[in-house]
């Protein structure tokens, strides 16, 4: 007999020797009454199915689709869902599950009579999903040789999955079916699509919006938020991923077995200069305008996506442009630590709008439009104070105000400064590149990963610090960063097409110090496992000015 912790309520009990996580669950279930239905479990802190089978004593933690894990295999399975459908309805077809957006997932999908998708295509989608959940249709894993679920995938078709599993460097991979349908998932998925009960598809642009569950309630669909800058952003990503015939990590992989990471890096950098160069002009063409010339430039970005790069590049564009940029940080402007707003369990809230004294901001950004010459402070980050150092501005007559910081675009800093005289970007990693045609890689993981890398090179946080803090970052993003990001008058996208090839040679060896008992460690294992795929690039052909330098390190800028 087995013995078996579970962790959430910390009762070890006694089982058969091959029990599967959903026997375990159905024995425990009375005494833990979870609130929402179980989708996934954690076994000895690695996310696996409730397929799963144990044959040592193990810790277990079962968890629903609010927990991280238990979501990404709900969506998973979501996927898979949709995809099975595609190919009953529409065989032959090819579905792209591209990336987040509007709270949902957004699809593209190619009829393979090239046929515009229309919105009975959809219903008829939605109905053949609904059927496949009535049915209860189970989810079936297998484990082969990596050369015979290449074969499976190469019979079908997938020249994706084909490339991404030759160069994995893996002996042996999983792949899934649901009915007669294979596919291959770098997660666990649901027992049976039966469990799949909160979903919908509608149309949505010239695809599909795949909806799914709110985190914080599992039982209703998140809400639908439109975004249609950040469509546009997203499909100005995907054609030069099209022009650079890199849309997944197999195509960068074999780029980077032909010799080709050196022109990668060169091209990327070459793209996003010439979008900043791009976004320059624009501020000086509306800077030159008769009517409410643009004074005042606002960045911002949720954490890690390069902005304090991003605002000395662009104001290096401007002084090429013939306009004086002068920079500076809401950061500044935080409060004094004794004063910051604090989180329900006593931890200071450093991403609160309260953080920052924005009045204050505000009257210094009047002042200097006015013409007065003002005194801009600095926060010292180890006393926890602002502090005044005599640093004074002044503006002249080709001058214009850069502030950058996460509460850039938030209304109350500028309330009394017309929308006219502000020129509001919005910058985030949007990951250039799937793992294949049904595997997308979370915008945030992106983010994620380059903030690991940083706090640790910097000596600010641990791998483990940083993971365990991610949540509360990403909950602030939420409330006072994404509801204005729509307002930007343009979008920058900070992600190489390249990029995590680079970040691998950083991150794989600063992931695996986490301990296996650190509740942090299956986040660790989950972010190994999928930057594996990619074949590890060095960074010494990244250029000292380039925004991933202010997360790796050698930048030639000084912050």
């Amino acid at each position: 007999m087995l013995q078996i912790r579970c962790k959430n309520n910390g009762i070890t009990k006694s089982f058969p020797e091959g029990s599967s996580l959903l026997d375990v669950y159905q024995d425990f279930a009375d005494e833990l009454q979870m609130p929402y239905p179980v989708v996934s479990a954690k076994v000895n802190n690695v996310s696996q199915g409730l397929k799963f089978r144990l044959f040592q004593n193990r810790e277990v933690e079962f968890l629903d689709a609010r927990a991280g894990s238990g979501h990404r295999a709900y969506v998973r399975s979501l996927c898979f869902l949709l995809y099975k459908a595609t190919q009953d309805i529409f065989p032959g077809s090819k579905l792209f599950i591209e990336h987040t957006i509007s709270r949902g997932y957004y699809c593209n999908f190619k009829k393979k009579n090239n046929e515009l998708l229309t919105e009975n295509d959809v219903t008829q989608l939605s109905q053949r999903m609904q059927e496949i959940v009535r049915l209860d249709m189970p989810f079936r894993r297998y484990e082969a040789t990596t050369e015979e679920t290449i074969r499976v995938f190469s019979e079908r078709g997938f020249t994706d999955k084909v490339k991404l599993l030759e160069t994995s460097g893996q002996i042996f991979s999983d792949y899934y079916t649901l009915g007669d349908t294979a596919d291959y998932y770098y997660g666990p998925l649901m027992p049976s699509a039966g469990y799949l009960t909160v979903w919908a598809l509608e149309p949505y642009h010239d695809g599909m919006l795949l909806r799914v569950p709110d985190w914080n309630d599992p039982t209703r669909l998140a809400e639908k938020v439109d975004m249609p800058k950040t469509y546009e952003m997203f499909a100005e990503k995907t054609h030069w991923d099209i022009i650079m015939r890199l849309s997944n990590a197999g195509d960068v992989n074999k780029a980077i077995l032909k010799g080709h990471a050196s022109e990668l890096i060169q091209v990327s950098e070459a793209l996003q200069e010439k979008k900043i160069v791009q976004i320059a002009e624009e501020i000086d063409r509306r800077f030159h305008q008769e009517e409410n010339p643009v004074r005042l430039v606002l960045i911002t970005g949720p954490s890690s996506s390069g902005k304090t790069t991003f605002c000395k590049r662009l104001s290096i564009q401007l002084l090429a442009c013939g306009l004086r940029p002068l920079s500076f940080s809401t950061d500044d402007y935080f409060v004094n630590r004794v004063d910051t707003p604090k989180l329900p369990n006593g931890d200071y809230d450093f991403d609160n709008i309260e953080t920052v004294e924005y009045r204050l901001l505000e009257d210094h950004l009047l002042r200097l439009m006015n013409g007065e010459r003002v005194e801009i402070p600095e926060y010292n980050f180890v006393t926890g104070e602002r502090e005044w150092k005599g640093k004074k501005l002044k503006m002249t007559s080709d001058s214009v105000l850069i502030v950058e910081g996460i509460h850039a675009l938030n209304p109350l800093l500028t309330s009394q400064i017309a929308d006219s005289l502000k020129f509001k970007i919005y910058i985030s990693a949007l990951t250039s590149v799937s793992l294949d045609d049904h595997n997308w890689i979370p915008v945030r993981d992106n983010r994620l990963l380059r903030r690991i890398i940083r706090d640790y090179n910097k000596g600010i946080f641990t791998a483990s610090e940083t993971i365990a803090q991610w949540k509360n970052v990403c909950d602030a993003e939420d409330q006072w960063i994404f509801p204005y990001q729509e307002t930007a008058d343009m979008m920058f996208n900070s992600a190489l097409n390249i990029e995590f090839a680079v970040l691998r040679t950083h991150a794989e060896i600063i992931l695996t110090s986490i301990p296996k008992n650190s509740p942090e460690y299956s986040e660790a294992h989950r972010l190994l496992k999928f930057i594996r795929y990619f074949i590890p690039v060095s960074d010494k052909e990244i250029p000292p000015t380039s925004i991933m330098r202010e997360f790796v390190g050698g930048s030639s800028f000084k912050y």
